[in-house]
């Protein structure tokens, strides 16, 4: 069969359509299984749910069924590919392959399965149809799920190459805890594919690309980094309060919290449920009455006067103004607070200089 080029014109893949071909995807299947040995044909038949079920049977349990083994059956199975192959009807359909080739290759040439089948078919029996379709062109190639990679598909060796690169080096590039916008990760993403055909370079495939990777993904608000990280990996409502808090810029008060994230994620979030969450997870620090902060933007918990303390303990003695500021870096705290606390006795005392240090 002859192989698609990333020179071939592209066609504008919408990623979530399903896909439209000149051909009869059941009628072909039909044609291209009646060159096979009928022992063959039952076997394909039965591995790739081109029957009446969809379902796709096991070399073992098609064994099992049939008093053979397994190695037996995949014999069969091999043996029926190659007669396909091998025929008039293989040869009379190369137009039809070089159409669906041709499919792959506006997505971007490298697609994960589950995208690229999901796009193929809009049921399970016609996905069915196209995998075989597939397995049967040695013009598609695919590569089995690993660490770092879904399982995927592509018709363009060199390109698959490069992208599989390209996305190791992105990640390579991130730090653990780092959270970049989606625009930035693109950016990022472009620098590492200057050997990639600029024909492939539009969003979708940027972002179908993207999603071959198991270790970079993004958030509900569009942020991506590493998927270890606390504000990616988003399991439950802790790491969506996470990403409320965050989002908002500053304290929040947990009810409020528990609001954001019923309206941003469109996730139920009691408000006690919230609370309890909020004060488990050292993400957040309690810095007002019912207000809570991010650890990761510096505030400290502890009431204002271990706050005061610790600053002096830390800087040594302070005037007021300095002590005021230092406090509300790290507590969401109004400046009369700070002074109700620095003018008790029991806890700091003035010098004779006009700065205040603790008893």
């Amino acid at each position: 069969m002859k192989k698609v080029t990333t020179t071939k014109k592209r066609a504008a893949a919408k990623q979530g359509a399903v896909a439209s071909f000149s051909f009869d995807s059941n009628a072909l299947v039909k044609r291209l299984l009646a060159a096979a040995p009928t022992r063959s044909r039952e076997v394909l038949t039965r591995r790739f749910g081109l029957g009446t079920s969809s379902e796709h049977e096991t070399l073992e349990s098609i064994g099992d069924r049939s008093g053979i083994t397994r190695e037996r059956v995949r014999q069969i199975e091999a043996a029926g590919l190659d007669a396909i192959r091998a025929s008039k009807s293989f040869k009379e359909a190369a137009a039809a392959f070089e159409e669906l080739a041709n499919y792959v290759d506006s997505l971007g040439a490298i697609v994960p399965e589950e995208t690229l089948f999901a796009m193929l078919g809009k049921d399970e029996k016609s996905r069915n149809r196209f995998r075989f379709f597939l397995m049967l062109d040695s013009a598609f190639f695919r590569e089995r799920e690993t660490n770092e990679f879904l399982a995927r598909w592509h018709v363009d060796k060199a390109t698959a190459k490069l992208i599989h690169e390209a996305l190791s080096s992105l990640y390579t590039s991130l730090s653990d805890e780092e959270v970049v916008s989606e625009g930035d990760l693109l950016d990022r993403f472009l620098e590492e594919l200057k050997s990639v055909n600029d024909a492939y370079k539009n969003e979708e495939v940027l972002k179908r690309w993207l999603s071959l990777s198991k270790n970079i993904g993004n958030n509900p608000l569009a942020e991506w980094g590493r998927t270890s990280a606390p504000a990616i990996r988003v399991k439950g409502i802790r790491d969506y309060a996470y990403l409320a808090v965050k989002r908002h810029g500053e304290p929040m008060h947990f009810s409020a919290v528990a609001k954001t994230i019923d309206l941003l994620f469109a996730k139920k979030a009691h408000i006690a449920t919230t609370h309890n969450e909020l004060i488990k997870d050292p993400r957040f620090v309690l810095v007002g009455r019912g207000l809570y902060a991010l650890t990761e933007w510096g505030y400290k918990p502890g009431v204002v006067r271990d706050v005061i303390r610790e600053t002096l303990d830390q800087h040594g003695p302070l005037k007021k103004e300095e002590i005021i500021k230092h406090v509300k870096i790290a507590r969401f705290v109004k400046d009369n607070t700070i002074l109700v606390n620095l003018n008790d006795p029991r806890y700091f005392k003035r010098t004779k200089d006009g700065r205040y240090a603790a008893v």
